[in-house]
């Protein structure tokens, strides 16, 4: 008697699983076809977009949602009543079989039910986005439906825009360059100190070079000058170009 309803528990497991099996195909096309239906339309303005098939789209959504809850919940119901015959009294001989054939059809269960909410939170996330960009592609057409005075001032907004981050940016190269003459600079000047020690180390020993050291002094001062004024002037040049 155990066994003739422990069978009759299996042909149902199995057929809710068929059924399980066709409506989850359907409901990934569902969810496919609409996010691909919306990304074609993606370019499309308000007026032309067909909502009543975006809407259709919905209602199919909702209604296969709640049917397949329910064949989750029937077979959720179908495989506790075959846990309860198989842990039953009576069952012993047959017992192993029937354990594998309950977990194989939970297996099954949580398989389709992971599927299930992994497709719905899907369509759910695709659905909030596209109503998040149509409200945002609705706003940007009322507001390029306003004034041309508004659409003006805004051009030009975003061209002072688009000069000052260029100004910035050159800037930014500019004390780019700088920073790196000062660095090389900085090591130059360390080289020089290095050799002006050497070569007074050399003149104090033999006094007659004396002279010829500070005429090397005096030439060096005079393009230490020149040198910084071509910086100066540069740098100036730079900051005009930038702001003008």
């Amino acid at each position: 008697m155990t066994l003739d309803i422990t069978t009759n528990l299996r042909k149902q497991a199995r057929q809710l699983e068929n059924e399980l099996d066709l409506k989850l195909v359907s409901f990934s096309k569902l969810c496919t076809s609409y996010s691909s239906s919306r990304d074609g339309r993606r370019g499309e303005t308000s007026d032309t977009t067909p909502l009543l098939n975006n809407s259709t789209q919905d209602r199919m959504f909702d209604t296969m949602s709640v049917e397949i809850e329910q064949l989750l919940a029937k077979l959720t119901a179908v495989n506790d009543k075959m846990a309860e015959y198989t842990n039953g009294p009576g069952t012993a001989t047959i017992n192993a079989a029937l354990m594998h054939t309950l977990q194989r059809h939970r297996d099954i269960l949580q398989d389709y039910t992971h599927e299930f909410h992994k497709t719905k939170n899907n369509f759910m996330a695709i659905r909030e986005r596209e109503d998040l960009l149509g409200s945002v592609r609705k706003d940007i057409e009322t507001y390029k439906s306003g004034s041309g005075v508004n659409n003006r001032r805004t051009e030009l907004f975003l061209k002072e825009h688009e000069h000052l981050r260029n100004s910035d940016r050159l800037m930014d190269d500019t004390i780019s360059i700088a920073m790196a003459t000062k660095e090389n600079m900085t090591s130059q000047r360390g080289l020089l100190k290095s050799i002006q020690s050497r070569v007074n180390t050399l003149a104090n020993r033999f006094p007659a070079i004396n002279n010829l050291i500070q005429r090397v002094n005096l030439r060096k001062r005079r393009d230490s000058l020149i040198l910084g004024s071509v910086i100066g002037v540069c740098t100036i040049l730079l900051l005009l170009y930038a702001f003008h």
